[in-house]
């Protein structure tokens, strides 16, 4: 389903209270810009709260002033204007405190969450799905204005909400269903009947709570959602000039003014609450300052005071939704650990994760973007986040483990944790980067009040367990009630001699007699508790950890991917790695596979992605992927691929690649001054000059770090247009080597020896046009041969004719006569060979003359890599040359399967003239044979529609060799009559592209793009309903099976339905049960079943009446232009009917007799003199 429209944001800005902080969300976000979550046009700002608790209120206030200095600055404006708003949507989101599991925050917290149809690959963050809701559900409609919200919760919001934005004023606030029990600890809204807010409770009485209750029982639940009109935010904006709210912003606080803490909820909102008295307002504070001493009240009374003068009069209504729901991630772990895994579920959720022995991993657990290899158990409910593990591990139930890598994995070899939280953080202390582990209880409470627990048990248990005492934790002069665990010196941030690791931390579980070596070491480290360890989080460094990991388990999936030809979409993969700079590991990956396989699909595929990640890079700036791959730099690569040499052709193609890579960049670096060196087409390194020709790594049994990836612009890394280029000739690569898997398909075309004609004596074969009712698409290699094919198709006349035929006889001279043209009687183009070099081009579609000189080829007639010159090899075999005519009397791109069913025609004539017969099945391979000799390609179903006769259903597996098998359909008596009489073709005057369409499904085929894998797999299943309403011979349902077909097609191959077509075919739609482009669409015919029979008069009169474009009806013969229309006739035997003595044919392969005639040549036939 395609994604609604979002908002079309102004500004997203994220606020953090970390001034280092800043740069790495900043990116963050324009990450998510790149992938398409954030429009392309929304300025993006990462602002840092003025001081580290300035409230939600006051961060609101900042951000909003921010917002508006920038617009004010991009509108031409020297000061702060608040116009700027009129036509603006904001969205505020608010990063909130630190969070005990994740050290970047609950915005970057990962959810157990894949989006299949993402445009680029990427873990799911609370804050990618915080963005998606704002922008495609809750946003939509809104009017110009400010969004703001909270990142601390967990929000499920339905597609259509139900929000009505009809004269809305003020502001407002969304509200999510909730418990009274839930709602005890929360805040909930009181409302009157039309939705103004009356009140806003935290922590309410019963009484209050029950007030606010529902018809249902639930109350509405404070979400930490709010949306404030342009006219609200004007007055909101206006307050960061009066004191003492200009204190907080970043203003206020560099003119000195003493920060004040506000909340957004409990303040700004509450103000505009119409219960609310002024009296009872400025006596209150909100539940985020606490109680304080009284000079901050009367600082809290002053602020709030000049809210009310602002904002009073502002109305606050409140939109309810009742089928959304709302979770705020406390610093329980016991909590988040439920709201990550699916208690109950019968297996575990293993999100952008590679792990080698998944029957491990415990019912309702949860792995994300991790790397487990060996064994590693997990047990029921606990969670893995963000780690390379090696067994054997043993994690037990209730866990959650989070930031190791494999260095630390020994430490819990032998172990078995349950009911713990470990983590691995990033740290900078005093500048030197380092890591920290820190290790606590599921059940150990993070409130400063409290007696408090360590790992699940009391301090006193602890203190006996472990030998640690109270001053190892606390200073001595240290309050009672300030000692709990946020600080307690816990954690272990240096040693004075090693690394250290999670041992530091694990040994307390089970102190061992080991003379306190343990201990000893633990107190000889310097350490920190956790709020002292809070400032020191290197989340950069964390961050950038992550996507070094998921990556590496990227790899890995890619590899397996295409190993096992698994249909899943790498290309979001692709756009992920050259989005965030990995994509020279992935090169090397793709390499790899490419090289180490044995089967050709699979190489194939694998070069298709090395040509998406080229495309991809390139960013659309080179051109289009479509076109020529013959360039000479890349011949060496191909014959290594054409003669078989699979690794040698691999090597070559990447060491071709990082030559036309580096060209630009080794111009950059003398221009900058700079040396770079490219290593596996994208990594770059400070050092010496540019080098290319890399080898193709040897496949290692784990990635390498990916650390050296970083963001390399197209600029540095090769031209667009060579990038595209470069990707246009691994396309090419690729279709070498399906080539030779459709080559296969010899293995199926045979001969039998007859009587060898005389020489002047015409082999003439003639045949019908095909049109295709069902399945076409699936019978292109590779997708005949990987998804496996089926079409059905019927054999038709046109206007009462076989437009296609081609006729061959023997001559004296030792040469090859060569006529086309668009009748028998008419011949365009006479070409003669008179030497092997007038063959050398059979294998260019384009060249003169090219099908049949790959006719001869594939006949087995001549020889071009045969030391015997042309005439000797005529001479020796057959005493003489060959004359062979071919014509079509349909236009160029029909869409009715000419070319394939002309070199069907043109085989069986040369065939036979040179003494052999072929049976129909053999000439059907053949043909498949000769395309890919003419490197045109084109799947099955043009021959066996044309060469077969009437309504057939073709078929082929998925395997090789490439197997063709049709089956007739059989037809209630007096059905073919009937589809005479309903059948109509059009000519729509538009020439197919058939080519550039068929690189199109390729591309898409390759990328196992979700939407093509379906429909192509859609395809192969319509066929059985359209063979099925053939035999009940029911036009209507055949009708509803052709329109279905149309639409199938145009989701393989977008735009295959130009404009004037499908105008033609909604003028024609209330005449006809179904019609479609035929063949691949773009243009040539369209054929129609007519609801009444005989409507070639109708129509014509109908489109001669309509503004169709091209369209001119005079009234004299129908000529072949646009909208020329005729008759199509069901033809059941596509063979020609007896003009002269047709030899003993019949008696050596009855069925071919019916597409093969043998006459003795008149006087006025062609002779040496007419050349």
């Amino acid at each position: 389903m395609e994604q609604p429209k979002g908002v079309d944001w102004t500004v997203v800005i994220l606020t953090c209270q970390y001034k280092d902080s800043v740069e790495v969300f900043q990116r963050e976000l324009e990450v998510r810009q790149k992938r398409e979550q954030i429009p392309a046009g929304t300025l993006l700002l990462a602002v840092e709260d003025p001081e580290t608790r300035v409230g939600s209120g006051g961060a609101t206030l900042n951000a909003l002033l921010v917002a508006a200095e920038h617009l004010s600055a991009r509108a031409g404006f020297t000061v702060v204007t608040s116009d700027v708003l009129h036509s603006a949507r904001i969205l505020i989101l608010h990063m909130g405190r630190d969070f005990p599991f994740d050290d970047c925050g609950r915005a970057f917290t990962c959810l157990p969450v894949e989006n299949p149809r993402a445009p680029v690959e990427a873990t799911v963050c609370n804050l990618d799905c915080l963005l998606d809701t704002m922008s495609y559900r809750l946003g939509p409609g809104s009017p110009p204005g400010v969004w703001v919200c909270s990142t601390d919760m967990l929000l499920s919001v339905p597609l259509d909400p139900g929000i009505s934005w009809d004269g809305f004023q003020g502001a407002r606030v969304i509200a999510f269903p909730g418990s009274t029990a839930y709602a005890r600890n929360h805040g909930v809204y009181l409302t009157d009947p039309q939705g103004f807010v009356l009140d806003i409770y935290y922590r309410g009485t019963e009484a209050e709570i029950r007030r606010c209750a529902k018809p249902d029982g639930r109350v509405p639940l404070v979400s930490g959602v709010a949306f404030f009109s342009v006219e609200t935010a004007e007055h909101l904006l206006a307050t960061h000039v009066s004191p003492p709210l200009d204190a907080c912003t970043y203003m206020g606080v560099d003119s000195g003014a003493q920060p004040v803490q506000l909340s957004l909820f409990f303040d700004i909102l509450l103000c505009m609450a119409r219960n609310v008295s002024r009296e009872d307002f400025l006596a209150g504070r909100p539940p985020e300052i606490g109680q304080g001493d009284t000079d901050v009240a009367g600082y809290l009374q002053s602020a709030r005071a000049e809210l009310w003068r602002e904002l009073r009069d502002q109305p606050l209504t409140m939109a309810y939704i009742p089928d959304g729901s709302y979770s705020y991630m406390t610093s329980s772990a016991s909590e988040f650990l439920h709201s990550l895994t699916s208690p109950g579920a019968p297996g575990a959720q293993v999100v952008y994760s590679q792990v080698e022995e998944l029957q491990l991993l415990g019912a309702g657990s949860s792995v994300i973007s991790c790397l487990l290899e060996g064994p590693v158990r997990l047990g029921p409910g606990s969670v893995l986040q963000h780690c390379h593990l090696q067994g054997p591990i043993h994690i037990g139930a209730g866990c959650f483990v989070s930031g190791l890598d494999t260095t630390q994995s020994k430490a819990l070899h032998g172990l078995e944790l349950r009911d713990l939280v470990l983590q691995g953080h990033h740290m900078r202390l005093r500048g030197t980067p380092g890591r920290v582990f820190t290790l606590f209880g599921c059940l150990d409470s993070w409130e400063r009040q409290g007696t408090g627990t360590y790992l699940n048990m009391s301090w006193s248990k602890f203190f006996q367990k472990t030998g640690i005492r109270n001053w190892d934790l606390w200073d001595p002069d240290t309050p009672p009630a300030e000692r709990h665990l946020l600080s307690a010196r816990l954690f272990p941030v240096l040693h004075p001699s090693r690394a250290l690791g999670p041992q530091d931390m694990l040994w307390m579980l089970d102190p061992q007699e080991d003379g306190g070596k343990a201990l000893w070491a633990w107190r000889a480290s310097w350490r920190l508790s956790w709020e002292q360890l809070q400032p020191c989080l290197d989340r950069a460094a964390t961050l950038a950890s992550r996507r070094d990991l998921f990556f590496r388990q990227a790899l890995r999936k890619a590899r397996h991917v295409l190993q096992v030809q698994q249909d899943l979409s790498l290309r979001p993969l692709i756009r992920a790695a050259v989005s965030e700079g990995c994509a020279g590991p992935l090169l090397a990956t793709l390499d790899q596979v490419a090289a180490g396989t044995g089967d050709p699909g699979v190489a194939a595929r694998a070069l298709a992605c090395v040509a998406d990640v080229l495309g991809c890079w390139a960013e659309g700036r080179g051109g289009l992927r479509s076109g020529p791959a013959a360039n000479p730099d890349w011949i060496r690569p191909f014959s290594y691929l054409e003669s078989g040499d699979l690794a040698r052709g691999v090597e070559a193609l990447a060491q071709e690649r990082d030559k036309w890579l580096s060209r630009w960049a080794l111009m950059m670096s003398e221009l900058m001054g700079k040396h770079l060196v490219i290593l596996g087409g994208g990594n770059v390194e400070r050092g010496g000059a540019v080098t290319a020709g890399s080898q193709v790594p040897k496949p290692r049994q784990s990635s390498p770090s990916l650390g050296l990836c970083a963001t390399i612009p197209p600029f540095l890394l090769g031209r667009p247009a060579l990038l595209v280029r470069a990707a246009r000739h691994y396309e090419g690569a690729g279709q070498i080597l399906i080539r030779q898997a459709v080559m296969s398909a010899q293995h199926f075309v045979c001969s039998e020896p007859v009587e060898l004609p005389a020489p002047g004596q015409w082999v003439v074969a003639e045949c019908p046009a095909r049109v295709d009712f069902s399945g076409g698409w699936s019978d292109t290699p590779p997708l005949a041969y990987e998804l496996g094919g089926a079409v059905v198709g019927m054999a038709v006349r046109v206007d009462g004719r076989r437009p296609i035929g081609a006729r061959a006889r023997r001559i004296l001279e030792p040469d090859l006569w060569l006529a086309m043209g668009p009748r028998q009687d008419e011949m365009a183009m006479k070409i003669v060979c008179r030497s092997l070099d007038d063959l050398q081009d059979y294998c260019q579609p384009h060249a003169p003359g090219a099908l049949l000189k790959a006719a001869f080829i594939c006949a087995g007639i001549v020889s071009v890599h045969s030391k015997l010159s042309l005439r000797e090899q005529l001479l020796h075999t057959f005493g003489g040359g060959f004359e062979l005519h071919t014509w079509s009397e349909l236009p160029h791109g029909s869409g009715l399967g000419t070319s394939s069913i002309l070199a069907g025609t043109a085989l069986a004539a040369l065939q036979r003239a040179a003494g052999r017969m072929v049976g129909t099945e053999a000439l059907i391979h053949a043909v498949l044979h000769l395309e890919q000799v003419l490197t045109t390609g084109g799947g099955w179903q043009d021959q066996v529609g044309g060469l077969m006769p009437g309504i057939k259903i073709g078929r082929s597996r998925a395997q090789l060799p490439l197997k063709v098998e049709v089956e007739e359909i059989t037809v209630p008596e007096g059905f073919v009559q009937t589809l005479n009489d309903h059948l109509l073709l059009v000519y729509t005057g538009k020439t197919r592209l058939a080519r550039n369409l068929l690189q199109d499904v390729l591309r898409s085929w390759y990328a196992r793009l979700p939407a093509v894998v379906e429909n192509a797999h859609g395809l192969v299943q319509h066929t059985k309903k359209c063979a099925e309403a053939f035999r009940q011979g029911s036009l209507p349902l055949l009708g509803k099976c052709l329109t279905l077909y149309w639409e199938q097609k145009k989701l393989m191959a977008p735009g295959c339905e130009p404009l004037a077509v499908r105008r033609m075919m909604d003028v024609l739609a209330p005449h006809v049960h179904g019609q479609s482009l035929a063949g691949a669409g773009g243009g040539g015919f369209l054929y129609l079943l007519t609801k009444e029979p005989r409507q070639k008069e109708a129509l014509e009169a109908v489109l001669a009446k309509t503004e169709v474009p091209g369209y001119d009806c005079d009234g004299s013969e129908p000529s072949l232009g646009p909208n020329w229309l005729t008759r199509a006739y069901c033809c059941k035997s596509p063979g020609l009917y007896s003009l002269s003595p047709a030899s003993r044919m019949s008696e050596i392969c009855p069925e071919l007799s019916k597409h093969l005639l043998l006459f003795a040549p008149r006087a006025s036939g062609i002779t040496a003199s007419t050349w």
